[in-house]
């Protein structure tokens, strides 16, 4: 599997996604964060974050790609969206990680906007949560109970966001893990919204027995002797 996470600033997809995506690694998928500026306007100067974020990728396991847009202004039309495109089909993506539309950063939106018409061939979208994120109603969630660790390494890898931005918050991102983890019925989860989602249960072990097996339930049916139903009159 082929699996795209898409951000606005560095840090942004460890904080939405980074959980699923090390577990999308240790299955042996191939993962590619695109991240779409440098944050230049948040804590910390562009080669300080520029780093921070290809060790984080390191972490995850992941192929980092940069759109170099201004930190502010990415754009949500034809531009961005070809950008996006091009990525989609040379890493011939099979799902993709973005942000919620429901947001309050303009980047965030514009992404989220970008993105999802760029995967309009995709049968398989999910959107994550940020600190900024406003309406978030998710319907599918991922275990990260095994992958938590990663999530917050990548995550500390931008000391910068880390130590001058309250909104990075180790703690509480991992209290949210154990929120969604408890609605969802594991101990950490991260949740999705999820625009379109194909799920793909997989080939039957058998396809010949699969056949027979329908064939003999049929059988089996129609040897039953028909039901009475037994009327009761006052």
């Amino acid at each position: 599997m082929n699996v795209l996470a898409i951000g606005a600033h560095p840090d942004d997809i460890e904080l939405g996604c980074a959980g699923a995506l090390a577990r999308h690694a240790a299955a042996g998928h191939r993962v590619t964060m695109l991240v779409m500026t440098t944050g230049q306007r948040g804590p910390g100067n562009v080669e300080t974050r520029m780093e921070e974020q290809e060790v984080a990728a390191r972490v995850i396991g992941a192929k980092l790609l940069w759109a170099n847009y201004e930190d502010g202004e990415v754009p949500s039309g034809p531009e961005a969206v070809a950008l996006i495109d091009d990525v989609i089909r040379s890493e011939h993506i099979d799902v993709l990680y973005t942000h919620s539309p429901n947001d309050t950063h303009q980047d965030h939106v514009a992404t989220a906007t970008a993105s999802m018409a760029a995967a309009r061939r995709l049968s398989r979208v999910l959107c994550y949560q940020g600190p900024s994120t406003t309406t978030f109603q998710p319907t599918l969630f991922i275990d990260v109970d095994e992958t938590i660790t990663a999530k917050l390494a990548a995550l500390g890898a931008h000391a910068s966001q880390v130590q001058d931005c309250q909104m990075v918050d180790l703690e509480a991102v991992e209290a949210g893990g154990r929120f969604w983890g408890h609605r969802a019925r594991m101990k950490y989860a991260e949740a999705f919204e999820t625009p379109r989602f194909a799920w793909d249960i997989g080939e039957p072990i058998s396809r010949e027995l699969g056949e027979q097996e329908r064939r003999d339930a049929v059988v089996t049916q129609l040897r039953q002797p028909a039901r009475r139903l037994k009327v009761v009159s006052e």
